[in-house]
């Protein structure tokens, strides 16, 4: 009786992260591939020996001494800190994280803030703090339109979470999309339509160099007066100066807000103070270390036989 053995572990991951748990990485990595050795950034002896980084934000240089490495791990789905570098060895391939799990926690959370202003919550809250009986009759679902601006993986789930709400869905891509229930338009021609009909937005686009501070001013002015803002995408595709303005006047209603322009945001901002707008610390979702090691385990299995990766990222798209 043949057995197939288990493929050795294919060399040495370095970890960087100052948001996630090292250990619980470590030993998620090491329970698909027994023997891979995963090391801190600080524990390196010779960067030459680094075959594979798993990586979130890491410093100016920190690829530029590691001649040997083959696979570049962006820890989570958006990859615009690695773009621009000058430290990114050319012949090496960068993937990003894509969990089920991952998409499933940003749906959910996309879920909630929509629904919380689908359903006007926010005014109940209020009335609770005035310690008034404040009855504002609920809107009929279909009445409600939501703009899902960014029909990637994450973006598609989420869009179709929605319209099983019974809610009015539209998206919103560069490219073509279709999704059941969904009103899928694409390109830039349809953008200020789309917003223009969004009671509430949902922005969930990946951060490049064609939709940094895509919605400005001017066309977070064609959303309808009061409509609510939800951002789980990246802080530096909105003006934030701009939406902090237009919250301020009332001509958006309120906003969802779990990223920004600058992270963290700084204690003086107008935003904390700010009673229609919620502010999360960048948590719509995160990578799951127990389910996210078996793609990349996967990954580093298909380098070692020269196979294609899956979730490669092509920098010059952002995404």
């Amino acid at each position: 009786m043949s057995t197939t053995p288990v493929q050795p572990a294919p060399g040495t991951l370095v970890f960087y992260s100052d948001f996630d748990d090292f250990d619980t990485w470590k030993h998620a990595l090491q329970a698909q591939l027994p023997g891979l050795r995963v090391v801190r950034a600080n524990e390196i002896g010779d960067p030459r020996e680094v075959d594979f980084a798993l990586v979130w934000k890491p410093p100016a240089g920190f690829f530029r001494a590691m001649t040997n490495l083959k696979l570049i791990v962006n820890l989570g789905a958006g990859v615009d800190s690695l773009a621009a570098r000058d430290d990114l060895p050319a012949h090496v391939p960068i993937t990003r994280i894509s969990d089920p799990n991952m998409a499933r926690m940003m749906a959910s959370y996309v879920l909630f803030a929509t629904l919380r202003h689908a359903r006007e919550i926010p005014h109940f809250e209020a009335a609770q703090r005035r310690g008034e009986w404040a009855y504002r009759h609920p809107r009929n679902p279909g009445d409600i339109r939501v703009a899902v601006l960014g029909l990637g993986e994450l973006g598609a789930l989420a869009a179709s979470e929605l319209q099983r709400q019974g809610l009015t869905v539209l998206g919103w891509s560069r490219s073509p999309r279709e999704i059941e229930g969904v009103q899928c338009h694409a390109g830039m021609d349809a953008l200020d339509g789309v917003l223009g009909q969004a009671d509430i937005l949902v922005i969930m686009l990946p951060l490049t160099a064609d939709t940094h501070h895509l919605l400005d001013r001017a066309r977070l002015e064609k959303l309808p007066h009061g409509a609510a803002v939800v951002n789980v995408a990246r802080g530096a595709i909105v003006d934030q100066a701009a939406l902090t303005a237009l919250l301020q006047s009332g001509q958006i209603g309120a906003a969802t807000l779990d990223v920004f322009e600058k992270e963290p945001l700084p204690s003086g901002d107008p935003l904390w103070s700010m009673p229609n707008v919620l502010i999360t610390p960048h948590l719509a979702s995160v990578a799951i270390p127990a389910s996210a090691a078996q793609q990349i385990a996967a990954n580093l299995r298909r380098v070692a036989n020269g196979e294609s990766l899956t979730s490669r990222v092509d920098l010059q798209r952002g995404y």
